[in-house]
């Protein structure tokens, strides 16, 4: 079932134009920059939306839009993205941030558009969207939407669970949220604390004084690389370090933990559960910003390295295609992970320079295997497939064929295991990948492997008591 989420808070629209800057203006002491390409997306909780809604959640989006190219261009991005919008008329013009970028180098941010009181919210309506949701994120971009009586008073009536992600210039979040996540910096200066002693102490001060005057489940307070630190009623905070050393672009990360601790407490997960989820989800974010333009080629190895989620397959393949790559994509169970498996995945990568594989779910797997099956649940058995060198990203889907994921992906190539060979069955999702001039392929696999032999073989030796 696809969880709901809804996202409340200040979208702006991003636009980086990216040149190459050789010369100086003879006229001003100025690098002048020539345009080579731009590229616009949303910001603010805009982002976040997006974000929610590359992870496979159904997210509807609570905002202000101008009337303006920009509200329209926001509207339009956000419909591509699969974002629902409950957006209302912004007084003004949009709020756009412009960066001037030269080989991945800002040289100049333009700020377009003024602070402009958010319009009111219809607080019966909202009431009901809200308690439709599983979970709600408010994404404060200190615009003043959060601080609106009737949006306010929906907030604070409803039972979903609430990730609030704080701003200095915006509104404190309403009592009673599951989840408030501001950063080490945030967390100091909304609670007057100057700093002193260790960077954990401080950081469990300023904490847990919000959690107090905020009536707050839980603070957790995101340190960078040092990981975050969950501040909660016991006594003793929880410190989740990043799972590696992650260097990038920083810029959206926060929205990226946001997000993905939004998206587990939806599927039901402690506070506790969600930061790791969160943590580890902003970490592979800022590490794939590092990750070069374009992955190695054909036989290449790695790739762009292990991957979480929907979110992380959309980065991959915008990269790879902006560079002008093959991407490739395969499907399956991959219920107990073996050698047969691991030679088709190597053969699919080496056909094109990013492999994606859609993996059934739980309850995918079950539909066409029976109630016995999976073995392993499908946190697991993404993991040990992001482990894999040949693998880019795993995108995990619901549905009895990925037809819908690969819609989205649009793969250049998709692979099939050698079982539909020599005139086996028809492929399934070949004439939907021909619709955008994509190839279906098969590629061979190592004979006698199967998971079904595993569990078959397994069950005999512990019937015969072999050890």
């Amino acid at each position: 079932m696809t969880r709901r989420l809804v996202v409340v808070g200040d979208t702006l629209l991003d636009r980086d134009v990216d040149g190459t800057a050789r010369r100086v203006s003879p006229d001003a002491p100025a690098l002048v920059l020539d345009e080579e390409s731009t590229v616009d997306r949303p910001g603010g909780a805009g982002l976040a939306a997006v974000l929610a809604a590359a992870d496979g959640l159904e997210v509807t989006l609570v905002t202000a839009l101008a009337d303006d190219a920009g509200g329209l261009r926001l509207a339009a991005l956000l419909a591509e993205a699969g974002v629902r919008l409950h957006a209302v008329n912004l007084p003004g013009a949009t709020p756009e941030k412009v960066r001037l970028r030269a080989r991945g180098q800002v040289l100049l941010r333009l700020d377009r558009g003024g602070r402009a009181p958010a319009p009111p919210q219809d607080p019966e309506h909202l009431h009901a969207l809200f308690s439709g949701a599983d979970a709600i994120l408010v994404s404060d971009y200190g615009r003043g939407l959060t601080g609106r009586p009737g949006l306010r008073a929906a907030l604070g009536a409803t039972g979903t669970p609430i990730v609030w992600d704080p701003h200095p210039r915006g509104a404190a979040p309403v009592a009673g949220v599951r989840l408030a996540t501001p950063n080490e910096a945030e967390a100091r200066l909304l609670s007057d604390d100057a700093g002193g002693g260790g960077r954990i102490a401080a950081t469990t001060r300023a904490g847990q004084e919000l959690r107090r005057r905020w009536r707050a489940g839980a603070v957790v307070v995101t340190t960078g690389a040092a990981g975050a630190v969950l501040c909660h009623a016991g006594p003793t905070p929880l410190v989740v370090p990043t799972p590696q050393v992650a260097e990038g672009d920083t810029c959206g990360a926060g929205d990226r933990f946001a997000a993905a601790a939004a998206a587990a407490l939806a599927d039901g997960a402690l506070p506790s559960e969600a930061v790791a989820a969160a943590v580890a989800a902003a970490t592979a974010y800022v590490a794939r910003s590092a990750q070069p333009a374009h992955p190695a080629g054909p036989g290449g190895g790695r790739g762009t390295g292990p991957a979480g989620g929907t979110a992380a397959a959309h980065e991959v393949v915008a990269r790879v295609r902006a560079a002008g790559g093959t991407i490739v994509a395969t499907g399956g169970c991959f219920d107990l992970l073996h050698a047969g498996h691991v030679a088709t995945l190597e053969a699919a990568r080496a056909l094109g320079d990013c492999l994606i594989v859609c993996l059934n779910s739980d309850a995918g797997v079950r539909a066409l295997k029976g109630p016995d099956r999976p073995v392993n649940h499908e946190t697991d058995r993404k993991r040990l497939l992001s482990a894999l060198a040949s693998v880019d990203a795993v995108v995990v889907f619901d549905e009895p064929t990925p037809e819908a994921t690969l819609s989205w992906l649009r793969p250049d190539i998709w692979v099939k295991g050698g079982d539909y060979a020599d005139g086996g069955p028809a492929l399934p999702e070949a004439e939907l990948v021909r619709q955008w001039g994509g190839q279906t392929v098969i590629v061979p696999y190592l004979d006698g492997r199967s998971t079904t032999k595993l569990i078959s073989t397994a069950r005999s030796s512990s019937s015969g008591g072999t050890a």
